[in-house]
């Protein structure tokens, strides 16, 4: 069993983000070989995309609301609603309220 405490996770910056602070929490540091675990704060307005990345990822909403746009089609998830953005698809997502979006992130690693 690996154990990281969320005050030893440390933030990261992720291409093409805005307004956001994003924390690893588990991750290769501790010798995870197929996938990574963040948390992110997204500030109102604050968002990332469109684009498409090469691994699988969900999202787990945790706090506030997250319009997430994939192919044209708008989906709001709320707090425990997750998603899964296949690798290579297209995606966009905004925090369109006033409140912090807190959300939990589930990356592949590349191969």
């Amino acid at each position: 069993m690996k154990v990281k405490r969320f005050a030893d996770a440390k933030t990261y910056e992720a291409a093409n983000h805005r307004g956001y602070t994003s924390f690893a929490l588990i991750n290769k540091a501790e010798g995870i070989k197929n996938f990574t675990v963040g948390l992110s704060h997204f500030l109102p307005g604050g968002g990332a995309g469109p684009d498409a990345g090469p691994v699988e990822k969900t999202y787990t909403i945790l706090a506030g609301e997250l319009t997430v746009i994939v192919n044209g089609v708008e989906t709001v998830l709320e707090p425990m609603d997750s998603c899964y953005i296949a690798a290579g698809e297209t995606r966009e997502i905004i925090n369109r309220g006033n409140d912090v979006v807190t959300m939990l992130v589930a990356v592949e690693m590349p191969k």
